[in-house]
């Protein structure tokens, strides 16, 4: 198996990882990847696509974008609030293609949609998936998919060559972490805490098992998320993951200071893969 690609079935031809591809370019930069989450409409869907640009420009590899949900189980209230607000104005799920076509035109990342599972079934998987791909996006998260129930997926994402990113959790079981890196493509989304989303001021001491125990399963890519808000917790995560995902704090700087502070954070959590002594304050994007 190649750095990038990942087979679709035993026979079939490899499919090209988008994600992947940006986790790789980040290593050959002698670097850690900068996976940013930001909420799909908000505050409305003109300052989300500027907002995507912004964090791609000051140092983010990967850019998820997240579908609102009127019932968000896994996020916490910083989130909530805004994918609400999102909905209040008028987003609609068909929305996020858009979105999706107007932040990869204009950057390098690779755009992951993140979302639950009914709002794709709702517009059909295959149908979801083939818009998808066509707006340019690398592939969808799926918290609440499991891969023992991803086979319509698993067929779709084969079709129109995208990332299929799964969850792995403190407590998840060897056998569940080895069927969850056997299905994934592009990179294993490891959670570091049990609960909901939210910037903290430490990180779960468990994030660093639930990275190694993907990697001892047989994962390429392992990216931690859930509590990541500092610099200083980019350059811990750093030390043993292949990637780190930062939501929270990122809306939070979006909410109170718009476009500039959600860039100007980006370029500071950028900073954090740098040696302490070393993190720059005034170079880059």
């Amino acid at each position: 198996m190649s750095e990038t690609t990942t087979p679709a079935a035993v026979g079939a031809p490899a499919i090209a990882s988008k994600s992947a591809a940006a986790i790789d370019r980040a290593k050959a930069a002698g670097r850690k990847a900068l996976i940013a989450y930001l909420p799909a409409g908000f505050p409305d869907r003109q300052t989300a696509i500027d907002a995507a640009i912004a964090v791609a420009r000051n140092g983010a590899d990967i850019i998820e974008i997240g579908i609102p949900y009127s019932d968000p189980v896994m996020d916490g209230p910083v989130i909530q609030a805004a994918t609400t607000q999102a909905l209040a104005n008028g987003f609609r799920v068909a929305d996020v293609f858009d979105i999706v076509a107007a932040v990869t035109a204009e950057t390098d990342a690779a755009v992951l949609v993140m979302t639950y599972w009914n709002p794709v079934l709702r517009m059909g998987v295959d149908e979801f998936s083939r818009r998808l791909a066509e707006a340019g996006g690398a592939g969808l998260i799926t918290p609440d998919l499991i891969p023992d129930e991803a086979a319509e997926w698993f067929a779709a994402s084969d079709k129109y060559g995208l990332d299929r990113v799964f969850l792995v959790a403190p407590s998840s079981t060897p056998e569940r972490v080895a069927m969850t890196v056997q299905a994934t493509r592009g990179f294993v989304y490891a959670v570091s805490i049990m609960g909901v989303t939210g910037a903290r001021s430490s990180v779960s001491s468990a994030a660093e098992a639930v990275v190694a125990a993907a990697h001892a399963a047989g994962a390429e890519r392992a990216c931690v998320g859930l509590g990541v808000s500092r610099p200083e917790h980019v350059r811990e995560i750093a030390a043993y993951a292949d990637g780190v995902i930062v939501g929270t704090a990122l809306v939070a700087a979006l909410r109170d200071g718009g476009v500039p502070a959600v860039g100007a954070l980006a370029k500071e959590l950028s900073g954090g893969f740098e040696p302490a002594a070393a993190t720059p304050s005034s170079t880059g994007a």
